[in-house]
This record gives C-alpha cells, structure tokens and sequence, in this order.
C-alpha cells in the first residue's frame, strides 16, 4: 500500500472513530468512496502494520502509532485548508479537495514555518479543531521566539488532547496553550498555566461554555479560549 493511500485511510477512520467510535467497513468504504472489499484489505494490511486493531465483521479502531499518524496527517490538511481560504483565497469548495492533494507531501519543516505564518489557528475553515504541533513546547511563543530552532526541538513524548473533549469529572495536566504571549498570559492571570492539574466539570452545549475546576475553584470559560489549552488526560473522578 503507498504511504499516500495509507494514510488516507487512518485519516478516515480517524474521522469516522470521533463520531461512531468504531469504523466499519462500510463507513470507511462509503468514506474512501471504494469497495468494502477493498477496505478489507486494507484493514488487513494496517493491522498487520501494527496501525489498527482490526475484528472482522465488526470494525477497526487506531492504535496508539495509528491515531498518532493519522492526527498528524489530520493536522497537515486543517492547516493547509486555512492557508488555501485565508492566504490564497480559494473557494471553500474546493479547499478540502485541494489540502488532500498536499497534506501527504507537506514537510515538517514547511508545517512547522506554515503554522507560525497563519498564527497557529485553532480551527479550519469548516470549524473543525486543529491539534497542536508533535513538539516538545509548551506554548506557542517558543517556536516564534525561536525560529531557526523550532524543527530542532524533540518531539513530545505524550499525546495531549483539547481540554474540550474531556468528559465530566475526568482530569488532565495542562501540557500545552496554543497561541501568543497575549493567549498565556489571559490563561496565566486565570491560573491555567502549564503542569497544573485540572478537572473538566461541565461543557455547555454548543460550543457554549467550559465550566474547570483548578486548585478548588472553579472557571467559566468562554468556548474559544477552551480551544487553546491541550492536556495530557487522566481518570475520571467523582
């Protein structure tokens, strides 16, 4: 299987896990617009590459390797779908099918200069969260004050996801705030900073407001400066 049709495929069923949980072939065939019997195939040859756990009959779901491929490649195309409609004005239907086109040949280094061009954005156009970069900073402003050094940094060890896809009562460790000084200090004067530990409380419908609880109080914050901060997840508590 090409690289390129590879992770095409674990894109998919990223996609299809965040709204099923399970991929099934048919929604992955339906997704991918093939055959199921070519999405078995497929299937067999990922699992066999150690980059989904694959039950036949029933569907598959990502590995750790497997979800780490396919939010990287999912990060490459968000990206690039913002610099297509914000830089290059390109129609918003056409702006998928065209980042599809260049996500599997985008560099790290071009993703790295690509996301300090647009500001590290926090949504694609269609609304959808962008993830943060794979690493080892702690916000933003490390890769912006450091430039010529940003590709040198190692990568994170740790999978971080949005404070927002927290279910009630479960904790994280604030690993990473996406956006400028300006974005670190609002959460700094509101005690989010990073490594402290944090406990999701409730989440508003729509994309409303997002209740934490820090250090035995709790915060009301707005949606959109939800989306900045990223947390390494623990266990849920009562």
């Amino acid at each position: 299987m090409a690289s390129e049709q590879l992770e095409e495929y674990l894109e998919s069923i990223l996609d299809i896990e965040e709204r099923e949980g399970i991929a099934k072939t048919s929604s992955i065939a339906r997704c991918m617009k093939v055959a199921p019997a070519s999405v078995t195939e497929a299937l067999q040859t990922l699992a066999d590459k150690g980059l989904v756990s694959y039950v036949p009959y029933k569907g598959a779901n990502l590995t750790e390797t497997g979800r780490e491929m396919a939010s990287k490649v999912k990060r490459r195309h968000r990206l690039l779908e913002v610099f297509l409609s914000d830089v290059l004005h390109i129609g918003e239907g056409n702006i998928h099918d065209e980042a599809c086109k260049m996500e599997h040949t985008l560099s790290d280094e071009t993703e790295y200069a690509l996301c300090k061009m647009l500001n590290a954005p926090a949504r694609c156009p269609h609304g959808s969260l962008i993830g943060p970069c794979d690493r080892q900073v702690g916000s933003c402003t490390e890769c912006q004050d450091n430039p010529k050094l940003a590709a040198a940094y190692p990568l994170r060890q740790e999978s971080l996801v949005p404070v927002t896809s927290l279910t009630p009562g479960q904790k994280g460790i604030i690993a990473f705030i996406r956006g400028d000084s300006g974005v670190v200090q609002r959460l700094t004067d509101l005690g989010l900073t990073l490594r402290t530990e944090i406990k999701l409380v409730r989440k508003a419908p729509l994309q409303g407001p997002v209740e934490i609880g820090v250090r035995k109080t709790r915060l009301a914050i707005d949606h959109a400066i939800a989306d900045h901060i990223f947390v390494s997840a623990g266990r849920e508590t009562s």
